[in-house]
C-alpha cells in the first residue's frame, strides 16, 4: 500500500503543486485546509506523515502539532512543518512542540521530497523502501535496477524514467503529452511521437517468453502499465 501524506495547507496553488509531486513519487495524498480539518482527517485516516503549515485558519499548525502529539493514535506520526517564519526561535518552537523537521518557504520541491524520505527512513523505515512492484516487475530505485520474474532488465535512462513513472500508477492511462511532461519535463520540446519510440524500447526490454506485454496501449488515449500480468 502506498504511504499516505496529509497536506495541511490553506494555499490552494501550493496544495496543487504538492499533490502533483507527491503522487508522482508514489504517495497517497490527503488534504486539509484548516487546523480543525487537519485533526479530523488525521484521526480518521491515520496518515503515515503530515506536512503541516504553521499559519493555518481555525487552529495554528503549532497547536495542531501539539494536539497530534497528545493523542495516542497520532503520537508517533512524523510531522514536517512548512512555514514562512524563518527565525531560529520559531524553528526551535516548532521542533520543541513535536515536529520532526522544519522547512521554510519558499522551498524547492526536491529538498522537500528528500526531507520527507529522510524522516520516513529515520522514523518508519518500512515506508521509505525504494522497491516498487507491479505484477512480476520489480523496480529498485535505490540500486537503479529493474527485474521481471527475477530476471534483470537493462533499460536506457529514458526508458527507466518512463517505467518509473508508470509503475507508480498501475492501470492508469497517461497521454503522450502527460508522459512527455513527467519524463522529459515541460520546459523541453520533444515531439509527442518520441514517446511511442521509447515505449517500444521499454516493451522490448520487458518482453519475456510466455507472459503478456505489461504495457497497454489505449487508442487515442495513451499508455498504461498493467497490474497482475499473467502467463499468455
Amino acid at each position: 500500500m502506498k504511504p499516505s501524506v496529509l497536506v495541511a495547507e490553506d494555499e490552494g496553488a501550493l496544495v496543487t503543486l504538492l499533490r502533483y509531486n507527491l503522487e508522482r513519487e508514489g504517495y497517497r495524498v490527503l488534504e486539509a485546509q484548516d487546523g480543525e480539518e487537519a485533526l479530523l482527517v488525521a484521526a480518521e485516516e491515520k496518515p503515515d506523515l503530515v506536512l503541516l503549515d504553521w499559519m493555518l485558519p481555525q487552529l495554528s499548525g503549532i497547536e495542531v502539532c501539539r494536539r497530534l502529539r497528545g493523542r495516542q493514535e497520532t503520537r508517533n506520526v512524523p510531522i514536517i512543518m512548512l512555514t514562512a517564519r524563518g527565525e531560529e526561535s520559531d524553528r526551535i518552537r516548532g521542533l520543541d512542540t513535536g515536529a520532526d523537521d522544519y522547512l521554510t518557504k519558499p522551498f524547492s520541491m526536491t529538498e522537500l521530497l528528500a526531507r520527507l524520505r529522510a524522516v520516513l527512513r529515520r522514523i518508519r523505515p518500512s515506508l521509505a523502501e525504494d522497491v516498487v512492484r507491479v505484477g512480476d516487475i520489480e523496480m529498485d530505485r535505490a540500486a537503479h535496477r529493474v527485474r521481471r520474474s527475477g530476471k534483470e532488465v537493462h533499460l536506457g535512462p529514458t526508458e527507466y524514467k518512463l517505467l518509473e513513472h508508470l509503475i507508480q500508477h498501475p492501470g492508469r492511462v497517461f497521454s503522450r503529452e502527460q508522459l512527455l511532461d513527467a519524463v522529459w519535463g515541460s520546459d523541453v520540446y520533444v515531439e509527442a511521437r518520441t514517446v511511442d519510440v521509447h515505449v517500444g524500447r521499454l516493451r522490448k526490454a520487458l518482453n519475456l517468453d510466455g507472459v503478456r506485454d505489461p504495457v497497454r496501449t489505449v487508442r487515442s488515449a495513451g499508455y498504461a502499465l498493467e497490474d497482475g500480468v499473467t502467463a499468455a
